[in-house]
C-alpha cells in the first residue's frame, strides 16, 4: 500500500498544472510576435543595403563642386589672353667675397631661409692666420706711438744732462790747457806741434759740448710733432688692415641676403669657390645658391605687336596657374620692356600676381587675361557666379554642365558672360547651391546614377 503512495506521489508531479498552463499563453504569443517583427526589419534592412550597395556598384564616382560667388573687381571686358611663365621678381644668384673651399653647406631646394642666414661656410684657416698677423702688426704701431707720446722718460733727461755736464767739464780742461800753452808757446818752452794740439783738443770738445747740450734740450723738449703724426698714421694703417684681414675671416660665412625660399643648391662640401665666373673651369663654382622671395611673383608674357595697343601700365589682371586651374589670381601690369624683340615681333611684359600663396611656384606655365578699364558709372562690386572651365561641356553645340541631383547627374544648359582667369561668369541656369560636376567623367549621361567623392 505504501508503495502505491508513493508512486501516485511521484506521477502527480509529472501532471500538467492547466491553471499555469492558460497564465503562460499569452506571454509566449506576445514573445513571438516581437521576434517576428525583429527578423522582418532585418531582412528589410538587408534587403535595402544590397539594393543600395548594387546602386551605387554601378554609379559613376563625380567630384562636384558648389559655384563661385565672387565680387567682380575687375569690372572690365577680357581684352587679350596670353600665356607666360611665373618668375620670381628679383631672383638672387649668392656669391663668395672670398676665394676658399667649401668647408659645410647648410641647405637644401626649397628651404626657408631668414635675411643674414648662413648659407654656405668656407675654409677659413688662411684667414685666421691673416687676422692674427695684422693684429700683431698693430700691436707693434700702436706701442711705437705710445712711446713717442709719452715722450722722454726722467732718466733719459737725467743721461743727457749727465752728458752735458761730462762735455762741458772736458771742454773746460781743453780750454785752460789751450791757454797754458799758448803762454808757453809765447816764452818759446812749447813747441808749435804742441801749441797745434791743445787747440785740435780744444775745438773737438767745444764741439762735443754743443752737441751734449743740443740732445739734452731734445731730449727734454720730448719727440717732434712730425714723428708723432708719422707714428699715429702707421698705427691707423695697421688698425685698418686688422679691418680688412677680419671682413676677409667673415665672408668665409656665406649669408643670406634676403627673407626667402632657396631655389637651387649649387656647391658641395669639397668644391672650390671663386669670386668670379672662371667659366665652369676645374669645377670652381661662382654661385653658392640662388635665392627668391616667392611672396613677390611676376608673370612673364612675350606680347605679340600687334596685340600691345590693347595692354596699358596698371592694368587690371586675371591670372591662373596651369597646374592649378581651379585658383585664381589678381594681377596688375608692373613692367614693360622699354624695347620690343625684332627676331620674335613681341613685347615683354611682366603682370605682378597681388597675393601669390603657396601653390605658385617659379616656371610653372600661366595664363593671363587682360582686363579693360572700367566705364564711368559701372558698378565695380556686383558679384556673380562662375565655374572652372573643367565643368563646361559642348553637348549639341550649347553650354552646358552636370549638376548632382539627389544621386543622378542632371545636364543644364547655361548662359556664360566673361572670362575670370580659369573661371567662366555663369549668368543663366544654375544657382549658388547647385552641386557642379568638375573634371566630368568620360562617357557620363544625363540621368545616370552617380556617387560623389568624399569632401565634395
Amino acid at each position: 500500500m505504501a508503495r502505491d503512495d508513493a508512486l501516485r506521489k511521484d506521477l502527480s508531479v509529472l501532471q500538467i498544472d492547466r491553471s499555469q498552463k492558460e497564465t503562460l499563453e499569452p506571454a509566449r504569443r506576445s514573445l513571438g510576435r516581437i521576434v517576428l517583427y525583429a527578423g522582418t526589419a532585418v531582412i528589410l534592412v538587408v534587403i535595402a543595403g544590397l539594393a543600395l550597395y548594387r546602386t551605387l556598384a554601378g554609379a559613376a564616382e563625380v567630384e562636384v563642386q558648389r559655384p563661385g560667388l565672387e565680387a567682380a573687381t575687375t569690372a572690365g571686358e577680357v581684352v587679350l589672353t596670353a600665356g607666360g611663365y611665373i618668375v620670381a621678381h628679383h631672383p638672387i644668384q649668392v656669391s663668395s667675397k672670398v676665394v676658399g673651399k667649401v668647408a659645410w653647406v647648410g641647405i637644401e631646394k626649397g628651404d626657408r631661409v631668414k635675411e643674414g642666414q648662413v648659407l654656405v661656410r668656407l675654409e677659413d684657416n688662411e684667414y685666421q692666420a691673416q687676422l692674427a698677423q695684422t693684429k700683431a702688426n698693430l700691436g707693434v704701431a700702436q706701442a711705437k706711438l705710445k712711446e713717442l707720446e709719452t715722450g722722454s722718460r726722467p732718466q733719459e733727461i737725467d743721461a743727457a744732462k749727465a752728458a752735458t755736464d761730462q762735455a762741458n767739464a772736458n771742454f773746460q780742461n781743453a780750454k785752460v790747457n789751450l791757454e797754458r800753452t799758448e803762454a808757453m808757446a809765447k816764452a818759446q818752452i812749447a813747441s808749435p806741434s804742441q801749441l797745434d794740439l791743445a787747440r785740435t783738443q780744444f775745438e773737438v770738445t767745444k764741439g762735443q759740448l754743443e752737441s751734449a747740450q743740443k740732445n739734452y734740450e731734445l731730449v727734454k723738449i720730448g719727440p717732434r710733432i712730425e714723428a708723432i703724426e708719422y707714428a699715429r698714421a702707421q698705427a691707423a694703417q695697421a688698425q685698418a688692415a686688422v679691418a680688412y684681414a677680419q671682413t676677409m675671416l667673415d665672408s668665409t660665412l656665406i649669408r643670406s641676403p634676403i627673407d626667402g625660399t632657396v631655389l637651387e643648391r649649387l656647391v658641395e662640401r669639397g668644391e672650390m669657390v671663386s669670386t668670379m665666373n672662371l667659366g665652369g673651369t676645374g669645377g670652381v663654382k661662382a654661385s653658392v645658391a640662388a635665392v627668391a622671395d616667392l611672396n613677390d611673383l611676376q608673370v612673364q608674357l612675350d606680347i605679340n605687336q600687334n596685340d600691345f595697343p590693347r595692354i596699358t601700365p596698371a592694368q587690371s589682371c586675371a591670372v591662373s596657374a596651369d597646374a592649378y586651374p581651379d585658383r585664381a589670381y589678381q594681377g596688375v601690369v608692373a613692367e614693360i620692356a622699354p624695347e620690343a624683340n625684332r627676331q620674335k615681333a613681341t613685347i615683354e611684359v611682366r603682370v605682378k600676381i597681388l597675393k601669390p600663396d603657396a601653390y605658385l611656384r617659379p616656371e610653372m606655365n600661366a595664363h593671363v587675361s587682360f582686363l579693360a578699364p572700367a566705364k564711368p558709372g559701372q558698378n565695380t562690386s556686383r558679384e556673380v557666379l562662375s565655374i572652372p572651365r573643367s565643368a563646361l561641356l559642348q553637348r549639341e553645340g550649347k553650354n552646358s554642365v552636370f549638376i548632382v541631383d539627389g544621386s543622378h547627374a542632371r545636364l543644364r544648359e547655361v548662359q556664360l558672360g566673361r572670362e575670370l582667369g580659369d573661371h567662366l561668369e555663369v549668368t543663366d541656369g544654375i544657382s549658388p547651391n547647385d552641386r557642379i560636376v568638375v573634371h566630368v567623367p568620360e562617357g557620363l549621361t544625363d540621368g545616370q546614377r552617380v556617387k560623389v567623392k568624399a569632401g565634395g
